[in-house]
């Protein structure tokens, strides 16, 4: 690739993917809060997902939820996001398999929410973006 083209292909817009992780610490209830976000862009193999754990909040809606297991929860969907060793048998996968399975509909404490779509230049920064929008 020629520099020009690098440099086109760095300002170009690409489709991207994200969902919400919510903390839902009493199914039965209904209620939570948004704790992280999962972002895949498919012509980047990227998938990352960014999380920040507001404890005041979660135990507010449930004074006994475990923090503890919640953050160990939105690690390991770090550690899926990232690869490597981390992601367990996730490793061998790529990007748009190991996003797909973490948006899959769970009943566990932590959730992921409806998947939504944008354009972006940087996934990265994306990530960010709507960590400190919808989550923070």
């Amino acid at each position: 690739m020629s520099e020009r083209t690098l440099g086109t292909r760095s300002r170009e817009r690409d489709v991207f993917e994200y969902a919400l992780l919510r903390v839902v610490p009493r199914v039965e209830r209904g209620e939570c809060i948004n704790a992280g976000v999962l972002v895949y862009c498919r012509a980047r193999s990227f998938v990352a997902a960014r999380t920040h754990l507001d404890e005041a909040k979660l135990l507010a809606l449930d004074p006994e939820s475990d923090v503890a297991g919640v953050r160990a929860a939105l690690r390991a969907v770090e550690g899926v996001c990232a690869g490597g060793e981390a992601a367990g048998q996730a490793a061998r996968d790529d990007a748009g398999r190991r996003f797909r399975w973490l948006i899959a509909p769970r009943s566990t404490v932590v959730q992921p929410g409806p998947v939504h779509t944008g354009l972006t230049a940087d996934p990265g920064a994306e990530a960010e973006r709507l960590l400190d929008l919808l989550v923070r």
